[in-house]
């Protein structure tokens, strides 16, 4: 009987094995062409990476000096755990040390890590910032126990004053997958710091440096082995503003527990001598990550502390604006300069009474007592002779309704507005009544208090309207000039010497006359001149009793000033948001400031 099992009576049997390990040769055969031929170049860097890896090496970021050489902005080092997620060999055990040594939820460390996904391979991704030498230790005695593990040192900015200065000298944050996408051709990577605000987020291409790199040689585990090139990196250039240390810590002071800005620059070269925004903020906070809760907190402030007053608050200039409405009259010949107009305490127009804010009214006047006691019906009266269109002019050619051009990011240009700009922005015509309100600074008028500083400014230098410094030089880190700025005049003012004369006069009487409304401003020995401004919040016709006690419908003060009269060296705007007059609340502080000046700082600062 034959076998079933005979392979000569069943030539299948035999086949079939054959057929198999064929199939299987021309399988592994695929896979090798694949993996050796197709894929070669990708699985041959993969092997390279596992054995040698590109390390980025960072820049040391440039300091920031105020312009006396007084250090501002400096780094410091700081200790870094961060994870290689690629070397990870037991991903649970790791997160659970680290959990329990670092005191952190197992799903926040998750969290960071996956949120990075835009991070390059075998690049280390921080888990936490700014660990204790005590921890430190603690990670490096174990690391060997944990692939992927790491020990990082970085320099981490350091904001030696805290608050101050905040907004002027801004802060740095890790690049966020927006700003990597846009700025990864200038050589940012992920987990870079930047500048986010202030100068430093002007300057980051001077500040960042030039990143170094290195070769290293690592084992199975991602350990290094050895270095096999380095290229050291390039520190970033220092910045000297043009900001005076001890000048913005007195400013710092008058303005602290108030809600305003405050400029003080050089008249003759436009430099910012000193530049406050309040509320402010720690930037330090933000430098070393700041949690989700206090991100919230900070942003929900109703305060608004991140907001540049200086350059980003806009606000009606109330009777400051005087100065443009008194200027125009008189190049324009609505007026002269012994031109006499009646104040009865109101203007009757369009069947509504327009008041001044002496009820008693200032009688018969001139341009000058006008000026002095801050006579709202005599401007009231000016600006309708003027017109609109007119007024607008003088108002921007004063370097209002633009911005001033200074070297920080997100300057606000305010408005002046005109015919052109009611028809396009409502569709409607401008009404005259709308111009006496325009003529006081009130109405649709916004400005910055930088602008307002760079005005007085112009008056005060006899009437070049400055572009704003804030830079005085970069040097690299070998103490070498790069960059010196110089002093740029924008424009001149549209005005003859006479009526600039004339304005300067009466600014002198606000200060100094008997019936002038900056009394408080007066300093024994040095002459000063200055406008006052009241900024109405809402109208008075619609301003009940109870909105008188309530902060917000208080009216802002202003007070913007330059000194000594004759001579001027120093120029500044103050606004105080809900500070009533501007007299009684703005005008101290400048007398207060102006004293110290004159007392501590003239001499070196005119010579530096």
């Amino acid at each position: 009987m034959t076998s079933f099992y005979d392979g000569r009576k069943n030539p299948f049997r035999m086949t079939l094995p054959v057929i198999i390990v064929i199939l299987a040769f021309l399988g592994i055969s695929l896979r090798l062409w694949y993996l050796q031929i197709l894929k070669y170049k990708k699985y041959r860097q993969l092997s390279i990476n596992n054995r040698i890896r590109l390390k980025s090496i960072p820049a040391m970021r440039g300091m920031i000096f105020d312009r006396y050489g007084n250090l501002l902005v400096d780094n410091r080092p700081s200790f870094c755990v961060a994870i290689v997620p690629e070397d990870v060999k037991n991903s649970k055990k790791l997160l659970s040390f680290l959990g329990s040594v670092l005191r952190m939820n197992v799903v926040e460390i998750k969290q960071r890590l996956k949120k990075k996904s835009y991070y390059a391979p075998f690049q280390p991704r921080i888990i936490k910032k700014d660990c204790d030498t005590v921890t430190v230790a603690h990670i490096q005695a174990h690391l060997s126990e944990f692939p992927g593990l790491e020990i990082l040192v970085r320099s981490r900015r350091y904001y030696k004053y805290g608050p101050l200065a905040s907004h002027l000298l801004g802060y740095v944050g890790e690049i966020n997958q927006r700003e990597l996408k846009a700025m990864k051709k200038e050589g940012y990577e992920a987990g870079d710091y930047i500048g986010k605000y202030g100068i430093e987020k002007s300057f980051e291409s001077v500040l960042r440096g030039k990143k170094g790199g290195a070769q290293v040689e690592v084992d199975a585990n991602g350990r290094e082995i050895r270095v096999l090139r380095k290229v050291n990196p390039i520190p970033g250039y220092n910045i000297y503003l043009t900001i005076s240390l001890p000048l913005e810590q007195k400013l710092e002071t008058l303005m602290k527990g108030k809600s305003g800005a405050s400029v003080v620059v050089n008249p003759n070269t436009g430099e910012i001598l000193a530049m406050v925004s309040h509320p402010n903020f720690n930037p330090n906070l933000l430098t070393t990550g700041i949690t989700p809760k206090q991100w919230k907190t900070l942003i929900s402030n109703s305060n608004h502390p991140l907001i540049d007053r200086t350059i980003q608050g806009i606000y009606p200039p109330g009777s400051t604006f005087k100065i443009i409405t008194a200027s125009a009259g008189l190049e324009e010949g609505v007026i002269q300069g012994n031109t006499l107009l009646f104040c009865p305490g109101y203007l009757k127009f369009g069947g509504r009474r327009y008041r001044c804010w002496k009820k008693s009214g200032h009688g018969w006047i001139n341009v000058h007592e006008a000026i002095v006691q801050s006579c709202d019906v005599f401007f009231y009266q000016v600006g309708l002779k003027l017109g609109i269109n007119r007024l607008a002019f003088y108002a921007k050619a004063f370097g209002l309704g633009r911005r001033t051009g200074i070297a920080l990011p997100h300057e606000k240009p305010g408005l002046i507005p005109d015919t052109l700009w009611k028809e396009r922005r409502f569709h409607q015509p401008w009404f005259k009544g709308e111009t006496i309100s325009a003529s006081i600074g009130q109405g649709y008028v916004l400005v910055t208090p930088l602008q307002m500083a760079m005005l007085i400014a112009a008056v005060a230098n006899g009437g070049k309207l400055m572009a704003p410094m804030i830079v005085k030089k970069i040097m690299d880190f070998q103490g070498r000039d790069i960059k010196i700025y110089k002093p740029r005049i924008r424009s001149h003012l549209p005005i003859s010497e006479k009526v600039l004369s004339m304005i300067q006069s009466g600014l002198w009487g606000v200060v100094n006359e008997p019936h002038g409304t900056a009394s408080l401003a007066r300093l024994k020995n040095v002459n000063v001149s200055g406008k006052t401004g009241t900024a109405q919040i809402i109208k008075l016709s619609r301003k009940k009793i109870s909105h008188y006690k309530e902060e917000r419908f208080k009216d802002h003060a202003w007070f913007i000033a330059y000194a000594p009269s004759e001579s001027p060296e120093i120029a500044m705007s103050v606004l105080i948001e809900h500070g009533g007059h501007g007299g009684h609340a703005a005008a101290p502080i400048t007398g207060k400031f102006l004293n110290f000046y004159f007392d501590n700082q003239r001499t070196s600062n005119v010579q530096n």
